[in-house]
Formats: structure tokens, C-alpha cells, sequence
């Protein structure tokens, strides 16, 4: 097996050209048998093998810097810097990262998990190095998907700048170029990057600028070649920005591909290499469906279907159902995304209501104030967004939305511990700066139906407003606590005295779960459904205060400045003596692992919970 002779970085530099092929087959296969047994993302690291390897031959780690956009496309470089064995528990708690982490290798250059940053972190690694006066090569590669967010193209306006080598990768697996201008292009390609080309260009613009209208003169020929090279070369949006374009070139062509990463080592300053790829590739379904096998969970090799397969509703199926049949009914309805239809919920509505579904590509902010301009136009938009990724717009939340108290609803998935995918996509921080914003109304229902119910309430509702819910199946449980919505109004599901539980969304359910623990242990035990994070029901606290000895507040969220540190101001406001625990992820970052393992670490199950209770509950009764 070759792939055992791979065990360190560059190690790859010493297998036989010969045997590059036979080694494609067996990394694609080792990706397979592992993914399909632990989850992760396919189709992207499936495409980006051979591209992988020919800048793994042409460029030597960890002296050599590689930042992967998003990274979630690494896992071929994981293998090839020695990570192989590590591969049984990738995304698992403990175990190998699902995205480049500098904790865990020096050939990692930089932390990813977002989209569109490479460039911006490559560009500062290469800043660094010649202000230090090293030569080592730093590269970028990135997506042509995330040349939809306009971080890139700020980061691409600073490279121009550069005065020394910078190497731009950009993987395009969706568009398609000829091969009659990609030839011409490539030779084009080769011949103003060779030393000589080069040399010869400055001379002559030198000795033109010593002779009467040779400036002028210089001026036209620059116009000419660059209106001839509009004709032939895809790539004249990045000559414009001044920066060298190669390419295109087969990602599948290594000899190719290490032709054309000689050529970019050769200039002095940014180059941008286009290459060809397809996600999916060397897997027949994943091919045809790369969105379904973008990220996924165990699966059949041989089929491609779920195991097991899914059976019950998620929180974003029971979304899409509802929103669906809410825009039936109201023509105002628009649904937005930014590059994530079908994760958020809204590849049926985009099928359904093509005119009123808008994809604004990896782009928040944008989708953000789009969505402020569609209010003010007078229509009522949606816009579906992970959590994690919705921090990206926090400004245009802030300057577009709330300020003008327009009609926009902020449908947040993904809301809390999210689980393999790791500290760059935990949804911990969204209550905190939501629940600061003025004039912002939040929304976190405790299962399936209250979720439906708060979108319809959306629906009829005036003003900024954010509904929050988890990953994963929805919960079916409490059917029978579902009273009419009242704005700003909690939910008591069960009153009664001396220690009182104060839920936030999908911690309700566990709350119940404590609930009944601490009933069988001789406990009287309200529970409330806090439902609005914002406003507070300032009245349902001032009661809890009075009849409880104790109020726990209990949040899938970051402690600080989350639910709880609220619901403590407020009490002290009011010179409450009861005692207050709040539960809440502690303010770390949080690593991957799988939902339940993370939230026992975190102390968020049940029995976390109870045991802190009646920790506080003793003290409580000693101060008494």
C-alpha cells in the first residue's frame, strides 16, 4: 500500500511519479471507508486530492505555508502530514479537528472555519515573513464559492500591493472553460512569467520612457495587450486588481499543476492560480449530488444512504414546512440565504417560490442589509442563517435592521452546541449580542410545535426579530404546553415553590428531565419556559423572586452577557434576596465531539445540572 509509505510531511516528495495515480485511488478510498463511518465532509475533500498533492510536491511544510479556506476541503493534507491514524476519530471529542488547527500540526498554518479569509490570513503570513527577512512561500487556497464574500476581494485590493512573492490557489470546481482559450491562456500564462518575458517588458518600458512620447507610446501597447488578453484569458478580473492570473489548469494534471506552481514561485509579487476541479470526484454519488454530500453522518458506501436512516423531523425540516406554508399564504415572504439552502432549510421554498428565494453566496453582511432594503421596499424577508456564521453580520444587524425597527426575521439555526464541526461553528454566541441590540425581539421555542408556532407569529409580526433553534432532531416531547404566544410572555408549565427552573429553548427539555430528579428527591420544583429571551417578562420574574429560595436560569449559550447574567441584573435591580445559578457553557471556546459527550463536559445534561442544584441549594439553606 503506498499511502503507508506516507507517514511524516514531504514524504510524498518520495514516491514515484509513477505511482501518483494508484496513490489518488487509495487516499480517495481511505477518505471514503473513514467518512462513512464517522461523518465529516466528503465532496469537497473527495475533489481536491491531486491538488493536494502536486502543492504538497511543489511547495515543502511546515517551512512553506499552506491556509485553507474554510478547510474543510484538508483532509488529503491531514493524510499527507503524517495525521492518517487519526482519522478513526476525526470530528470526534479528543480527537482529529475536521478543519486545520495549529494546536494539532505545523504544517497548519492558520485556524479555518469560515469562508473567504484565506486570503486576508495568508497575505499577513507573507507580510510577516518579509518584514522578518525569511523566503519561505506562503499560498492561499480558496474556493471560487467563497469569492462570493466580499472579504476576499478586500484582501485581494491589499495583495495587489505586494511586492514579493504571494500565491493565490483559487479552486473552481463549478465553472467550465474550454479547451481552446484554456491552451491559449496557459501559454499566455507561461510566457509572462518567464524570467526573460519579464526582463525584456521592463527594459523596453525603460527605454521607451527616455525617448520623446515614448510614455505615451508605452501607454497604448499596455491597452493593446491588455484588450487583446481580455479576448483570450478568463482571468482579466484579476489582472485588473494588478495581479498576475495563471490558468486555467486541470486539478487532476499533476505534472500540469507543478508546472504552473513553478511559474507563480517565480514572481515577485501576487500571482492568482486558477485550477479546475469537481467535488464529488471518484465517487459516483457524491458526483452527482455534491450539496447532499457536502458534510454528512455514516452512510452506505454503496448506496450513499444514511445509517441509519433518518426517521424523524429536524428542527430545520419542521422550519421549512411551516415557512413554506406561511409564504402560500403571504406574498410578502421572501426567503434569503447566504450560500445554504438546503442546510437552512430552504431548497423547497426556492423550488416552490423561485421569485421570492434569493441566494446571496457566502456574503452575511450583505444578506443582512438586502434583507433591511426588501423590508423598506415593503415585503416581509427572511433570512436563514447558522449562527455561527450570522456574527458576520452583527454591524448590519445593528445599522441596517434594528435602528430603523424594520420588519426582518432572523431565522437562526444551529443555535447552541452544533457538535463535530468545533469551535469555528459552536452557535454560543448569538443571544449575547442579540439580546444587547435595542429594539431586537428573541425567540427560542422548547420543540417542534413551538417552533411553528413562533413563525407564524413572525409572520404577523412588526419589527427586528430572531428565532433561535438547535441542530439535530426536533423535539416532540410537551406536546400538551402550547398556550397562545403573548409577546414578551413566559410560559409557567409548573408552579410551585422553593427552587425554580428558568429554560431557554432546547434546555426546557433537559430542565424537565431535572425537574423530575429533583421532585424524587423531595423537592418542590417550578419550571418556566422563558420562550422571549428579549424582552424579559419582567412581571414572571418579580414572582419567581418572591416564591422561590432559588431561581437556576438554564441556556445553550455562552455565560456572559447571555439569559442568565440578564435575568441576575434585573433581580439585583429589584434587591431580591433569592439565590441565583445560572447555567451556561462556560466562556471557552468549544472543540468538537458529538452533542451529548460536549454537553456533559460543559455540565449542561441533567445530571451536571442536578448536582450543581443541590450544591447551590445547601448553601442556600445555610444562608436561610
Amino acid at each position: 500500500m503506498i499511502l503507508e509509505q506516507i507517514n511524516q510531511p514531504n514524504d510524498i516528495q518520495s514516491i514515484d511519479p509513477e505511482q501518483y495515480g494508484a496513490l489518488a485511488e487509495e487516499i480517495r478510498q481511505f477518505i471514503l471507508e473513514k467518512i462513512s463511518r464517522t461523518g465529516g465532509h466528503l465532496a469537497s475533500n473527495l475533489g481536491v486530492v491531486e491538488l493536494t498533492r502536486a502543492l504538497h510536491l511543489a511547495f515543502h511544510l511546515p517551512e512553506d505555508m499552506l491556509v485553507w479556506d474554510v478547510g474543510h476541503q484538508s483532509y488529503t493534507h491531514k493524510i499527507l502530514t503524517g495525521r492518517r491514524d487519526g482519522f478513526d476519530e476525526i470530528r470526534c471529542y479528543g480527537g482529529l479537528s475536521g478543519f486545520p488547527n495549529r494546536r494539532e500540526s505545523d504544517c497548519d498554518a492558520f485556524n479555518t472555519g469560515h469562508s473567504s479569509t484565506s486570503i486576508s490570513a495568508a497575505l499577513g503570513l507573507a507580510q510577516a515573513r518579509d518584514m522578518r527577512g525569511e523566503d519561505h512561500y506562503v499560498v492561499a487556497v480558496i474556493g471560487d464559492g467563497a469569492l462570493t464574500g466580499g472579504m476576499a476581494y478586500e484582501a485581494l485590493n491589499n495583495a495587489s500591493r505586494m511586492k514579493s512573492n504571494f500565491i493565490i490557489v483559487l479552486n473552481d470546481n463549478e465553472m467550465s472553460i474550454s479547451e481552446n482559450i484554456g491552451g491559449i491562456s496557459r501559454a499566455l500564462g507561461r510566457l509572462r512569467t518567464a524570467p526573460k518575458y519579464n526582463e525584456l517588458k521592463k527594459n523596453v518600458r525603460s527605454a521607451l520612457s527616455r525617448t520623446p512620447g515614448g510614455s505615451q507610446m508605452a501607454d497604448r501597447i499596455s491597452r493593446t495587450k491588455s484588450s487583446i488578453k481580455q479576448l483570450v484569458i478568463p482571468g482579466m478580473i484579476f489582472e485588473d486588481m494588478d495581479l498576475t492570473y495563471l490558468g486555467p489548469v486541470d486539478g487532476y494534471d499533476i505534472p500540469a499543476m507543478l508546472d504552473i506552481f513553478a511559474d507563480a514561485k517565480r514572481m515577485n509579487r501576487a500571482v492568482v492560480v486558477h485550477v479546475l476541479t469537481r467535488k464529488g470526484k471518484g465517487y459516483r454519488p457524491a458526483e452527482r449530488f455534491p450539496e447532499h454530500f457536502h458534510g454528512v453522518g455514516s452512510f452506505d458506501i454503496e448506496t450513499g444512504k444514511s445509517v441509519p436512516p433518518k426517521t424523524e423531523p429536524s428542527y430545520t425540516d419542521v422550519f421549512s414546512k411551516v415557512f413554506c406554508g406561511m409564504a402560500q399564504k403571504d406574498e410578502r415572504i421572501v426567503g434569503i440565504t447566504a450560500a445554504m439552502p438546503e442546510g437552512t432549510g430552504l431548497k423547497k421554498f426556492s423550488r416552490d417560490f423561485p421569485d421570492r428565494f434569493f441566494d446571496v453566496g457566502i456574503a452575511e453582511q450583505h444578506g443582512v442589509t438586502f434583507a433591511a432594503g426588501l423590508a423598506v421596499g415593503g415585503m416581509k424577508p427572511y433570512f436563514c442563517v447558522y449562527s455561527s456564521f450570522l456574527q458576520r453580520g452583527f454591524d448590519q444587524v445593528i445599522h441596517d435592521v434594528c435602528i430603523q425597527n424594520l420588519n426582518v426575521t432572523f431565522a437562526i439555526d444551529r443555535a447552541g452546541i452544533v457538535g463535530s464541526d468545533g469551535e469555528t461553528h459552536q452557535g454560543m454566541f448569538d443571544l449575547p449580542f442579540l439580546q444587547m441590540i435595542p429594539g431586537m425581539t428573541g425567540l427560542a421555542p422548547k420543540n417542534c410545535y413551538e417552533l411553528a408556532d413562533r413563525l407564524r407569529f413572525s409572520a404577523v409580526y412588526e419589527g427586528p426579530l430572531a428565532i433561535r433553534y438547535p441542530r439535530g432532531t426536533a423535539c416532540s416531547k410537551m406536546r400538551e404546553f402550547r398556550p397562545r404566544i403573548e409577546y414578551g410572555k413566559s410560559e409557567w408549565m409548573f408552579r410551585e415553590k422553593e427552587i425554580a427552573l428558568l429554560a431557554v429553548g432546547s434546555m426546557v427539555e433537559t430542565a424537565w428531565e431535572v425537574r423530575e430528579t429533583l421532585k424524587a428527591e423531595g423537592h418542590a420544583v417550578s419550571l418556566v419556559n422563558a420562550r422571549f429571551v428579549a424582552p424579559l417578562d419582567t412581571q414572571m420574574l418579580e414572582t419567581l423572586a418572591q416564591e422561590h429560595a432559588l431561581v437556576v436560569t438554564m441556556e445553550e449559550n455562552v455565560l456572559s452577557g447571555g439569559f442568565g447574567e440578564h435575568v441576575a441584573a434585573f433581580l439585583s435591580e429589584q434587591s431580591s434576596s433569592c439565590s441565583i445559578l445560572q447555567i451556561a457553557i462556560p466562556d471557552q471556546y468549544v472543540e468538537h465531539g458529538s452533542v451529548s459527550v460536549l454537553k456533559r463536559e460543559l455540565g449542561l445534561d441533567a445530571e451536571s445540572v442536578c448536582a450543581r442544584i443541590r450544591t447551590k441549594w445547601a448553601q442556600t439553606e445555610g444562608n436561610a
